[in-house]
C-alpha cells in the first residue's frame, strides 16, 4: 500500500542519514516545518481512508436492509421524506464525503508555499553575504565560498522538500478524492431504487376562477 511504502521511504532515508542532514542544513528550520505538515496531513490522509471505509460498509448494510447508518443513511433517509429541494440530500452528501478534502489540498499547497518562501530566504541571505564583499583576499577563499553556499543550499533544500512533500501529499488526496467519489455515485446508484419505489405527489389542484 501507499502508506507502507511512505513509511518503508521514511525509514530507509532515516538508516541513510538523510533526515538529520536535511535537519541540520537548514539554519531557517522551514524544511523542519515543511516535514512536519507532510507528516501530519499523512496522518490525516490514513485516518481520513480509514472513515471512507467505514461509510462504505455502512452503506453495505444499508442496502442489505441492516440500518440506516452513516452519511449513505442519512441520505436515504432523506430521499423518502421527499424533501422539497430535490438537490439537498445529494449536496449533503457531497459536503460530507468531500467537504474535507478541499482543507487538505489548501494546506498540501502551503508546503509549495514554504518552499518557495525558503528559496527566497536562501537567495536574500546569498545577496546580502555577496554584498557585504569588500575586498578579494585569496587566502580567504574557503571562508567565502562556505559563506556564500549557504544562502544557496537554504534555498535549493527547502524547495526540493517543498516540491516532494507536495507531490507525495497530493498522490495520496488524489485516491482520497476518488474513493469518496465513488461512494458518492454508489450512494447515488442506491437512492435511485429509493426515488423510484418512493410515491409521488398529487399535483396540486387547480382552484376554480
Amino acid at each position: 500500500t501507499l502508506g507502507g511504502m511512505l513509511a518503508f521511504g521514511g525509514w530507509l532515508l532515516g538508516m541513510r542519514g538523510v533526515w538529520a542532514l536535511l535537519l541540520t542544513s537548514d539554519p531557517t528550520g522551514l524544511t523542519l516545518v515543511i516535514i512536519l505538515v507532510f507528516v501530519a496531513s499523512t496522518l490525516w490522509c490514513g485516518g481520513r481512508s480509514r472513515e471512507l471505509q467505514r461509510q462504505r460498509g455502512l452503506l453495505q448494510a444499508a442496502q442489505r436492509g441492516a440500518g440506516l447508518d452513516g452519511w449513505a443513511g442519512e441520505y436515504l433517509a432523506a430521499l423518502r421524506a421527499n424533501p422539497r429541494d430535490d438537490n439537498a440530500p445529494l449536496d449533503l452528501l457531497v459536503e460530507m464525503a468531500q467537504g474535507p478534502h478541499h482543507t487538505a489540498w489548501w494546506v498540501n499547497g502551503i508546503q509549495l508555499k514554504l518552499g518557495l518562501l525558503g528559496k527566497v530566504i536562501g537567495f536574500s541571505v546569498l545577496a546580502l553575504q555577496s554584498g557585504n564583499i569588500q575586498s578579494f583576499d585569496p587566502n580567504q577563499t574557503q571562508d567565502l565560498l562556505k559563506s556564500l553556499t549557504q544562502g544557496l543550499g537554504i534555498a535549493l533544500l527547502t524547495t526540493m522538500v517543498g516540491l516532494v512533500g507536495n507531490i507525495l501529499l497530493g498522490l495520496q488526496l488524489t485516491r482520497l478524492d476518488r474513493y469518496a467519489d465513488a461512494l458518492v455515485a454508489d450512494c447515488q446508484r442506491a437512492g435511485l431504487v429509493v426515488a423510484r419505489d418512493a410515491p409521488r405527489e398529487a399535483p396540486p389542484a387547480a382552484t376554480p376562477a
